[in-house]
Protein backbone atom coordinates (compact mmCIF):
# COMPACT_ATOMS: atom_id res chain seq x y z
CA UNK A 1 0.00 0.00 0.00
CA UNK A 2 1.09 3.56 -0.44
CA UNK A 3 2.75 5.52 2.31
CA UNK A 4 1.46 8.74 3.78
CA UNK A 5 0.48 11.90 1.95
CA UNK A 6 -1.29 15.01 2.91
CA UNK A 7 -4.13 15.60 3.90
CA UNK A 8 -13.34 21.74 6.48
CA UNK A 9 -20.43 25.21 6.26
CA UNK A 10 -23.50 26.43 5.89
CA UNK A 11 -22.35 28.60 8.79
CA UNK A 12 -18.92 30.19 8.65
CA UNK A 13 -18.38 30.51 12.38
CA UNK A 14 -19.51 28.13 15.08
CA UNK A 15 -17.90 26.04 17.80
CA UNK A 16 -16.25 22.85 16.67
CA UNK A 17 -18.17 19.63 17.22
CA UNK A 18 -15.88 16.93 18.58
CA UNK A 19 -17.63 14.28 16.52
CA UNK A 20 -17.46 16.40 13.37
CA UNK A 21 -13.74 17.04 13.65
CA UNK A 22 -13.03 13.38 14.31
CA UNK A 23 -14.95 12.35 11.21
CA UNK A 24 -13.41 14.96 8.94
CA UNK A 25 -9.87 14.07 9.88
CA UNK A 26 -10.67 10.38 9.73
CA UNK A 27 -11.50 10.87 6.05
CA UNK A 28 -8.19 12.67 5.50
CA UNK A 29 -5.97 10.10 7.17
CA UNK A 30 -7.41 6.80 6.02
CA UNK A 31 -4.24 6.33 4.00
CA UNK A 32 -1.89 8.49 6.09
CA UNK A 33 1.06 7.10 7.90
CA UNK A 34 3.30 4.19 7.14
CA UNK A 35 1.49 1.11 5.86
CA UNK A 36 1.90 -0.75 9.14
CA UNK A 37 0.18 1.84 11.32
CA UNK A 38 -2.66 3.19 9.23
CA UNK A 39 -5.40 1.43 11.16
CA UNK A 40 -3.88 2.25 14.54
CA UNK A 41 -3.45 5.89 13.55
CA UNK A 42 -7.08 6.21 12.46
CA UNK A 43 -8.31 4.65 15.70
CA UNK A 44 -6.13 6.91 17.85
CA UNK A 45 -7.14 9.92 15.78
CA UNK A 46 -10.84 9.24 16.14
CA UNK A 47 -10.61 8.72 19.89
CA UNK A 48 -8.43 11.76 20.57
CA UNK A 49 -10.47 14.13 18.42
CA UNK A 50 -13.65 13.15 20.23
CA UNK A 51 -12.11 14.89 23.24
CA UNK A 52 -11.19 18.04 21.34
CA UNK A 53 -13.27 21.19 21.61
CA UNK A 54 -12.26 24.79 21.08
CA UNK A 55 -13.55 28.03 19.71
CA UNK A 56 -13.44 28.40 15.93
CA UNK A 57 -13.28 32.18 15.83
CA UNK A 58 -10.38 32.55 18.26
CA UNK A 59 -8.38 29.89 16.41
CA UNK A 60 -8.91 31.52 13.07
CA UNK A 61 -8.14 35.08 14.06
CA UNK A 62 -5.17 34.16 16.25
CA UNK A 63 -3.59 32.31 13.35
CA UNK A 64 -3.40 35.52 11.33
CA UNK A 65 -0.85 37.26 13.53
CA UNK A 66 2.46 36.40 15.15
CA UNK A 67 1.61 35.95 18.83
CA UNK A 68 5.14 35.50 20.16
CA UNK A 69 8.06 37.90 20.00
CA UNK A 70 9.42 37.67 16.47
CA UNK A 71 12.82 36.00 16.58
CA UNK A 72 15.49 37.56 14.39
CA UNK A 73 19.10 36.44 14.11
CA UNK A 74 22.18 37.28 12.11
CA UNK A 75 22.27 35.50 8.75
CA UNK A 76 25.82 36.47 7.83
CA UNK A 77 27.56 33.69 5.95
CA UNK A 78 24.59 31.33 6.04
CA UNK A 79 23.65 31.72 2.39
CA UNK A 80 27.11 30.71 1.24
CA UNK A 81 27.14 27.77 3.65
CA UNK A 82 23.74 26.60 2.37
CA UNK A 83 24.86 26.37 -1.25
CA UNK A 84 24.38 22.85 -2.62
CA UNK A 85 27.16 22.13 -5.07
CA UNK A 86 25.60 18.91 -6.35
CA UNK A 87 23.15 16.31 -5.11
CA UNK A 88 24.28 12.67 -5.09
CA UNK A 89 23.12 10.97 -8.26
CA UNK A 90 22.37 14.29 -9.94
CA UNK A 91 22.39 14.00 -13.77
CA UNK A 92 25.17 16.42 -14.59
CA UNK A 93 25.70 20.00 -13.55
CA UNK A 94 22.51 21.85 -12.70
CA UNK A 95 21.56 24.86 -14.81
CA UNK A 96 20.49 26.73 -11.67
CA UNK A 97 21.73 27.41 -8.14
CA UNK A 98 20.28 25.39 -5.29
CA UNK A 99 20.46 25.86 -1.54
CA UNK A 100 19.37 23.92 1.52
CA UNK A 101 19.70 24.27 5.27
CA UNK A 102 18.12 25.37 8.50
CA UNK A 103 16.60 28.64 9.69
CA UNK A 104 16.16 28.99 13.45
CA UNK A 105 12.70 30.30 14.35
CA UNK A 106 12.99 30.06 18.16
CA UNK A 107 16.41 30.12 19.79
CA UNK A 108 15.06 29.48 23.29
CA UNK A 109 13.48 26.15 22.39
CA UNK A 110 16.01 25.36 19.69
CA UNK A 111 13.39 25.17 16.93
CA UNK A 112 14.72 25.17 13.37
CA UNK A 113 12.92 24.66 10.05
CA UNK A 114 14.53 23.02 7.03
CA UNK A 115 14.23 24.42 3.52
CA UNK A 116 15.26 23.56 -0.02
CA UNK A 117 15.53 26.37 -2.56
CA UNK A 118 15.88 25.97 -6.33
CA UNK A 119 16.47 29.24 -8.15
CA UNK A 120 14.94 29.78 -11.57
CA UNK A 121 16.75 28.16 -14.48
CA UNK A 122 16.90 31.45 -16.41
CA UNK A 123 17.08 35.03 -15.15
CA UNK A 124 16.37 34.33 -11.46
CA UNK A 125 16.83 38.02 -10.67
CA UNK A 126 13.70 38.85 -12.68
CA UNK A 127 11.54 35.90 -11.60
CA UNK A 128 9.15 35.90 -8.62
CA UNK A 129 9.77 34.04 -5.37
CA UNK A 130 7.29 31.22 -4.69
CA UNK A 131 6.87 29.29 -1.43
CA UNK A 132 5.44 25.76 -1.70
CA UNK A 133 3.70 24.14 1.29
CA UNK A 134 2.45 20.56 1.48
CA UNK A 135 -0.20 19.59 3.99
CA UNK A 136 -0.99 16.71 6.29
CA UNK A 137 -0.86 18.18 8.80
CA UNK A 138 2.64 16.85 9.25
CA UNK A 139 3.84 16.06 5.70
CA UNK A 140 6.99 17.15 3.90
CA UNK A 141 7.28 19.80 1.21
CA UNK A 142 10.73 18.44 0.39
CA UNK A 143 9.74 14.82 -0.19
CA UNK A 144 6.35 15.50 -1.77
CA UNK A 145 6.53 18.97 -3.29
CA UNK A 146 10.16 19.08 -4.38
CA UNK A 147 10.95 15.44 -5.17
CA UNK A 148 7.59 14.03 -6.25
CA UNK A 149 5.75 16.97 -7.81
CA UNK A 150 7.35 20.22 -8.94
CA UNK A 151 11.03 20.25 -8.02
CA UNK A 152 13.90 19.99 -10.51
CA UNK A 153 14.73 16.33 -9.80
CA UNK A 154 12.94 13.02 -9.26
CA UNK A 155 14.41 9.99 -7.46
CA UNK A 156 14.81 6.90 -9.62
CA UNK A 157 13.81 3.39 -8.57
CA UNK A 158 17.41 2.52 -7.64
CA UNK A 159 17.03 4.94 -4.67
CA UNK A 160 20.40 6.47 -5.58
CA UNK A 161 20.16 8.47 -8.80
CA UNK A 162 18.06 11.41 -9.92
CA UNK A 163 16.35 12.32 -13.18
CA UNK A 164 15.38 15.73 -14.48
CA UNK A 165 11.81 16.96 -14.15
CA UNK A 166 11.06 18.59 -17.50
CA UNK A 167 8.09 20.42 -16.00
CA UNK A 168 9.75 21.70 -12.83
CA UNK A 169 8.28 24.95 -11.60
CA UNK A 170 11.70 26.57 -11.31
CA UNK A 171 11.49 26.86 -15.09
CA UNK A 172 9.37 29.95 -14.43
CA UNK A 173 10.00 30.94 -10.79
CA UNK A 174 12.39 30.75 -7.85
CA UNK A 175 10.98 27.86 -5.79
CA UNK A 176 11.29 27.65 -2.01
CA UNK A 177 10.17 24.45 -0.22
CA UNK A 178 9.64 24.52 3.56
CA UNK A 179 9.34 21.53 5.87
CA UNK A 180 6.90 22.82 8.45
CA UNK A 181 6.12 22.60 11.34
CA UNK A 182 9.10 21.44 13.43
CA UNK A 183 9.00 17.67 13.63
CA UNK A 184 8.26 17.28 9.92
CA UNK A 185 11.02 15.90 7.72
CA UNK A 186 14.38 17.36 8.75
CA UNK A 187 12.84 20.22 10.77
CA UNK A 188 13.17 19.86 14.53
CA UNK A 189 12.97 21.37 17.99
CA UNK A 190 15.31 20.73 20.89
CA UNK A 191 12.30 21.08 23.19
CA UNK A 192 10.20 17.93 22.91
CA UNK A 193 7.07 19.62 24.28
CA UNK A 194 6.95 21.77 21.13
CA UNK A 195 5.82 18.70 19.20
CA UNK A 196 2.79 18.25 21.46
CA UNK A 197 1.80 21.92 21.27
CA UNK A 198 1.69 22.30 17.52
CA UNK A 199 -1.33 23.42 15.52
CA UNK A 200 -2.43 25.90 12.88
CA UNK A 201 -1.52 28.94 15.00
CA UNK A 202 2.04 27.94 15.86
CA UNK A 203 2.67 26.70 12.31
CA UNK A 204 1.63 30.02 10.82
CA UNK A 205 3.73 32.00 13.31
CA UNK A 206 6.82 29.85 12.77
CA UNK A 207 6.47 29.95 8.99
CA UNK A 208 6.27 33.75 9.10
CA UNK A 209 9.36 33.90 11.34
CA UNK A 210 11.13 31.59 8.90
CA UNK A 211 10.33 33.86 5.96
CA UNK A 212 11.55 37.02 7.68
CA UNK A 213 14.86 35.40 8.59
CA UNK A 214 15.21 33.69 5.21
CA UNK A 215 14.79 37.02 3.44
CA UNK A 216 17.53 38.40 5.66
CA UNK A 217 19.72 35.49 4.51
CA UNK A 218 18.75 36.09 0.87
CA UNK A 219 18.33 39.91 0.81
CA UNK A 220 18.15 40.04 -2.98
CA UNK A 221 14.62 38.62 -2.67
CA UNK A 222 13.33 41.35 -0.38
CA UNK A 223 10.60 43.25 -2.20
CA UNK A 224 10.37 40.59 -4.93
CA UNK A 225 6.87 39.56 -6.04
CA UNK A 226 5.98 36.74 -3.65
CA UNK A 227 3.45 33.93 -4.08
CA UNK A 228 2.42 31.01 -1.87
CA UNK A 229 1.31 27.73 -3.41
CA UNK A 230 0.57 24.25 -2.13
CA UNK A 231 -2.17 21.70 -1.70
CA UNK A 232 -4.46 19.70 0.59
CA UNK A 233 -4.06 20.85 4.22
CA UNK A 234 -2.19 23.73 2.64
CA UNK A 235 -5.78 24.97 2.46
CA UNK A 236 -5.16 25.89 6.10
CA UNK A 237 -1.46 26.74 6.03
CA UNK A 238 -1.57 29.04 3.02
CA UNK A 239 -4.48 31.39 3.88
CA UNK A 240 -3.26 31.65 7.48
CA UNK A 241 0.30 32.51 6.50
CA UNK A 242 -0.91 34.92 3.81
CA UNK A 243 -3.14 36.75 6.29
CA UNK A 244 -0.29 36.83 8.82
CA UNK A 245 1.90 38.48 6.19
CA UNK A 246 -0.76 41.08 5.40
CA UNK A 247 -1.28 41.80 9.09
CA UNK A 248 2.40 42.04 9.99
CA UNK A 249 3.19 44.18 6.93
CA UNK A 250 1.27 46.94 8.73
CA UNK A 251 3.67 47.10 11.68
CA UNK A 252 6.31 49.80 11.78
CA UNK A 253 9.82 48.63 10.86
CA UNK A 254 8.46 45.30 9.63
CA UNK A 255 10.08 43.50 6.73
CA UNK A 256 7.54 44.01 3.97
CA UNK A 257 6.73 40.82 2.09
CA UNK A 258 5.34 41.71 -1.33
CA UNK A 259 2.56 39.12 -1.35
CA UNK A 260 0.86 39.00 -4.75
CA UNK A 261 -1.12 35.77 -4.79
CA UNK A 262 -1.94 32.34 -3.40
CA UNK A 263 -2.86 29.15 -5.24
CA UNK A 264 -4.09 26.01 -3.47
CA UNK A 265 -4.65 22.63 -5.09
CA UNK A 266 -7.40 20.25 -3.90
CA UNK A 267 -7.69 22.41 -0.82
CA UNK A 268 -9.02 21.23 2.52
CA UNK A 269 -11.05 24.34 3.36
CA UNK A 270 -14.22 23.47 5.24
CA UNK A 271 -15.11 20.52 7.49
CA UNK A 272 -18.72 19.99 6.62
CA UNK A 273 -18.52 20.61 2.90
CA UNK A 274 -15.55 18.28 2.52
CA UNK A 275 -17.33 15.31 4.08
CA UNK A 276 -20.56 15.85 2.15
CA UNK A 277 -18.61 16.46 -1.05
CA UNK A 278 -16.56 13.30 -0.61
CA UNK A 279 -19.65 11.12 -0.30
CA UNK A 280 -21.26 12.85 -3.29
CA UNK A 281 -18.06 12.29 -5.25
CA UNK A 282 -18.09 8.58 -4.36
CA UNK A 283 -21.67 8.30 -5.62
CA UNK A 284 -21.18 10.22 -8.86
CA UNK A 285 -18.10 8.11 -9.68
CA UNK A 286 -19.76 4.75 -9.05
CA UNK A 287 -17.73 3.96 -5.92
CA UNK A 288 -20.70 3.41 -3.61
CA UNK A 289 -24.27 2.22 -3.98
CA UNK A 290 -27.34 4.36 -4.42
CA UNK A 291 -28.68 2.95 -1.16
CA UNK A 292 -25.63 3.98 0.86
CA UNK A 293 -25.55 7.43 -0.68
CA UNK A 294 -29.22 7.84 0.20
CA UNK A 295 -28.56 6.63 3.76
CA UNK A 296 -25.91 9.31 4.19
CA UNK A 297 -28.22 11.98 2.81
CA UNK A 298 -31.03 10.92 5.15
CA UNK A 299 -28.96 10.55 8.31
CA UNK A 300 -26.25 13.22 8.06
CA UNK A 301 -27.10 16.89 8.44
CA UNK A 302 -23.48 18.08 7.91
CA UNK A 303 -24.03 20.86 10.41
CA UNK A 304 -21.45 19.79 12.98
CA UNK A 305 -23.50 17.06 14.65
CA UNK A 306 -22.97 13.43 13.62
CA UNK A 307 -25.35 10.92 15.21
CA UNK A 308 -24.81 7.16 15.28
CA UNK A 309 -26.92 6.56 12.15
CA UNK A 310 -24.81 9.06 10.23
CA UNK A 311 -21.53 7.57 11.40
CA UNK A 312 -22.76 4.12 10.41
CA UNK A 313 -23.71 5.33 6.95
CA UNK A 314 -20.33 7.01 6.46
CA UNK A 315 -18.55 3.85 7.57
CA UNK A 316 -20.62 1.82 5.10
CA UNK A 317 -19.53 4.16 2.30
CA UNK A 318 -15.88 3.64 3.17
CA UNK A 319 -16.39 -0.14 3.19
CA UNK A 320 -18.16 -0.14 -0.17
CA UNK A 321 -15.43 1.99 -1.75
CA UNK A 322 -12.95 -0.79 -1.05
CA UNK A 323 -9.17 -0.79 -1.42
CA UNK A 324 -8.33 1.94 -3.93
CA UNK A 325 -6.08 4.95 -3.93
CA UNK A 326 -8.42 7.81 -2.98
CA UNK A 327 -5.85 10.37 -4.14
CA UNK A 328 -6.35 9.07 -7.68
CA UNK A 329 -9.32 6.74 -7.89
CA UNK A 330 -8.07 5.18 -11.15
CA UNK A 331 -4.42 4.66 -10.17
CA UNK A 332 -2.70 1.39 -9.27
CA UNK A 333 -1.35 0.74 -5.79
CA UNK A 334 2.22 -0.01 -4.79
CA UNK A 335 2.36 -3.60 -3.55
CA UNK A 336 6.09 -4.20 -3.82
CA UNK A 337 8.45 -1.22 -3.82
CA UNK A 338 11.40 -3.46 -4.68
CA UNK A 339 9.64 -4.52 -7.88
CA UNK A 340 7.49 -1.59 -9.01
CA UNK A 341 6.56 -3.34 -12.25
CA UNK A 342 4.27 -5.59 -10.24
CA UNK A 343 1.39 -3.15 -10.23
CA UNK A 344 -2.29 -3.79 -9.69
CA UNK A 345 -4.87 -1.78 -11.56
CA UNK A 346 -4.90 0.12 -14.81
CA UNK A 347 -1.83 1.17 -16.74
CA UNK A 348 -0.33 4.50 -15.78
CA UNK A 349 2.86 6.47 -16.33
CA UNK A 350 3.00 7.28 -12.60
CA UNK A 351 5.05 4.94 -10.41
CA UNK A 352 2.99 4.44 -7.23
CA UNK A 353 6.14 3.34 -5.38
CA UNK A 354 7.97 6.65 -5.89
CA UNK A 355 7.55 7.67 -2.29
CA UNK A 356 9.62 4.70 -1.14
CA UNK A 357 12.48 5.70 -3.44
CA UNK A 358 12.41 9.24 -2.02
CA UNK A 359 12.45 8.04 1.58
CA UNK A 360 15.40 5.76 0.92
CA UNK A 361 17.28 8.51 -0.94
CA UNK A 362 16.77 11.19 1.73
CA UNK A 363 17.96 8.86 4.46
CA UNK A 364 21.30 8.24 2.73
CA UNK A 365 24.08 9.93 4.75
CA UNK A 366 25.74 11.41 1.65
CA UNK A 367 22.45 12.98 0.57
CA UNK A 368 21.90 14.52 3.99
CA UNK A 369 25.44 15.92 3.96
CA UNK A 370 24.88 17.46 0.53
CA UNK A 371 21.64 19.06 1.74
CA UNK A 372 23.17 20.24 5.03
CA UNK A 373 20.36 18.28 6.70
CA UNK A 374 20.14 16.32 9.95
CA UNK A 375 23.12 18.21 11.34
CA UNK A 376 22.07 17.52 14.95
CA UNK A 377 21.60 13.76 14.58
CA UNK A 378 17.83 13.42 14.77
CA UNK A 379 16.49 10.39 16.60
CA UNK A 380 14.01 9.54 13.85
CA UNK A 381 14.75 8.89 10.16
CA UNK A 382 13.38 11.24 7.52
CA UNK A 383 9.82 10.26 6.55
CA UNK A 384 7.28 11.66 4.13
CA UNK A 385 4.76 12.33 6.89
CA UNK A 386 5.86 12.75 10.48
CA UNK A 387 5.28 10.21 13.21
CA UNK A 388 5.87 13.06 15.69
CA UNK A 389 3.47 15.64 14.24
CA UNK A 390 0.25 13.78 13.56
CA UNK A 391 -3.43 14.67 13.16
CA UNK A 392 -4.22 13.12 16.54
CA UNK A 393 -1.94 15.52 18.47
CA UNK A 394 -2.73 18.59 16.35
CA UNK A 395 -3.86 21.29 18.79
CA UNK A 396 -5.96 23.77 16.81
CA UNK A 397 -7.62 24.15 13.42
CA UNK A 398 -10.57 26.30 12.35
CA UNK A 399 -13.56 24.38 11.04
CA UNK A 400 -13.64 26.62 8.00
CA UNK A 401 -10.98 28.58 6.16
CA UNK A 402 -13.54 30.39 4.03
CA UNK A 403 -13.43 33.56 6.16
CA UNK A 404 -9.66 33.65 5.63
CA UNK A 405 -10.12 33.15 1.89
CA UNK A 406 -12.63 35.99 1.89
CA UNK A 407 -10.12 38.14 3.75
CA UNK A 408 -7.49 37.56 1.08
CA UNK A 409 -9.94 38.43 -1.66
CA UNK A 410 -10.92 41.64 0.14
CA UNK A 411 -7.25 42.55 0.49
CA UNK A 412 -6.72 42.27 -3.25
CA UNK A 413 -4.52 39.17 -3.11
CA UNK A 414 -4.86 37.10 -6.29
CA UNK A 415 -6.53 33.91 -5.06
CA UNK A 416 -6.64 30.71 -7.09
CA UNK A 417 -8.16 27.35 -6.20
CA UNK A 418 -7.58 24.38 -8.47
CA UNK A 419 -8.71 20.77 -8.33
CA UNK A 420 -7.51 17.58 -9.90
CA UNK A 421 -10.76 15.91 -10.94
CA UNK A 422 -9.94 12.30 -9.94
CA UNK A 423 -9.12 13.00 -6.28
CA UNK A 424 -11.63 11.65 -3.74
CA UNK A 425 -9.95 13.02 -0.57
CA UNK A 426 -10.40 16.75 -1.15
CA UNK A 427 -12.51 16.36 -4.29
CA UNK A 428 -13.53 18.94 -6.84
CA UNK A 429 -17.04 18.81 -5.39
CA UNK A 430 -15.70 20.09 -2.07
CA UNK A 431 -14.22 23.20 -3.67
CA UNK A 432 -17.39 23.76 -5.68
CA UNK A 433 -19.50 23.60 -2.50
CA UNK A 434 -17.13 26.09 -0.83
CA UNK A 435 -17.47 28.44 -3.78
CA UNK A 436 -21.25 28.23 -3.41
CA UNK A 437 -20.87 29.45 0.18
CA UNK A 438 -18.62 32.35 -0.83
CA UNK A 439 -21.29 33.53 -3.36
CA UNK A 440 -18.80 35.48 -5.47
CA UNK A 441 -20.03 37.17 -8.65
CA UNK A 442 -18.79 35.58 -11.88
CA UNK A 443 -16.57 37.74 -14.08
CA UNK A 444 -15.60 35.10 -16.65
CA UNK A 445 -17.89 32.18 -17.46
CA UNK A 446 -16.94 28.52 -17.20
CA UNK A 447 -14.87 27.38 -20.20
CA UNK A 448 -12.25 24.79 -21.14
CA UNK A 449 -8.58 25.68 -20.99
CA UNK A 450 -5.73 24.13 -22.95
CA UNK A 451 -2.12 23.19 -22.35
CA UNK A 452 0.64 22.60 -24.88
CA UNK A 453 -0.62 19.06 -25.51
CA UNK A 454 -3.54 20.64 -27.45
CA UNK A 455 -6.08 18.76 -25.34
CA UNK A 456 -8.47 20.22 -22.81
CA UNK A 457 -6.35 20.70 -19.71
CA UNK A 458 -9.37 21.35 -17.54
CA UNK A 459 -12.02 23.97 -16.98
CA UNK A 460 -11.84 27.45 -15.50
CA UNK A 461 -14.22 30.07 -14.16
CA UNK A 462 -13.27 33.57 -13.05
CA UNK A 463 -14.98 35.08 -10.02
CA UNK A 464 -14.57 38.54 -8.57
CA UNK A 465 -11.26 38.18 -6.75
CA UNK A 466 -10.86 34.43 -7.26
CA UNK A 467 -10.10 31.96 -10.05
CA UNK A 468 -11.17 28.33 -9.91
CA UNK A 469 -9.75 25.76 -12.32
CA UNK A 470 -9.97 22.01 -12.68
CA UNK A 471 -7.15 19.87 -14.03
CA UNK A 472 -8.40 16.99 -16.12
CA UNK A 473 -7.23 13.48 -15.21
CA UNK A 474 -5.23 14.75 -12.21
CA UNK A 475 -5.37 13.36 -8.71
CA UNK A 476 -4.85 14.95 -5.30
CA UNK A 477 -1.28 15.97 -6.11
CA UNK A 478 -1.99 17.62 -9.44
CA UNK A 479 1.59 18.07 -10.74
CA UNK A 480 2.41 14.41 -10.12
CA UNK A 481 -0.36 13.21 -12.43
CA UNK A 482 -0.45 16.05 -14.97
CA UNK A 483 2.92 17.86 -14.85
CA UNK A 484 2.57 19.72 -18.16
CA UNK A 485 -0.92 20.95 -17.41
CA UNK A 486 0.10 21.93 -13.89
CA UNK A 487 3.00 24.03 -15.21
CA UNK A 488 0.68 25.75 -17.69
CA UNK A 489 -1.75 26.56 -14.89
CA UNK A 490 1.02 27.76 -12.59
CA UNK A 491 2.48 30.02 -15.29
CA UNK A 492 -0.94 31.59 -15.85
CA UNK A 493 -1.31 32.15 -12.11
CA UNK A 494 2.02 33.98 -11.94
CA UNK A 495 1.00 36.14 -14.91
CA UNK A 496 -2.35 36.77 -13.22
CA UNK A 497 -4.33 35.79 -16.26
CA UNK A 498 -6.69 32.91 -16.98
CA UNK A 499 -5.12 29.78 -18.52
CA UNK A 500 -5.07 29.59 -22.34
CA UNK A 501 -8.20 29.12 -24.40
Amino acid sequence: MRSSRHTRCSSLAFNMSREAFALQLLFLVLVHGAPADQAARVLKLSRSRMEMHYDQDSAEHASQRVDHQLYMSSQDGHKEADKVSELPGQPGRAAFDQYAGYVTVNATSGKALFYYFAEAVQDPSTKPLVLWLNGGPGCSSLGDGAMLEIGPFFVNSDNKTLSINRYAWNNVANMLFLESPAGVGFSYSNTTSDYNNTGDRSTSADSYTFLINWLKRFPEYKGRDFFITGESYGGHYIPQLANAILSNNNFANATIINLKGVAIGNAYLDDSTNTKATIDYYWTHALISKETHLAVQQNCSFNGTYMAQCRNALAAAETEKGVIDPYNIYAPLCWNASNPQQLHGSATNIDPCSRYYIESYLNRPEVQRALHANTTGLKQPWSDCSNIITPENWKDAPMSMLPSIQGLISSGVSTWLYSGDIDAVCPVTSTLYSLDILELPINSSWRPWYSDDKEVGGYVVGYKGLVFATVREAGHMVPTYQPQRALTLFSSFLQRKLPPE
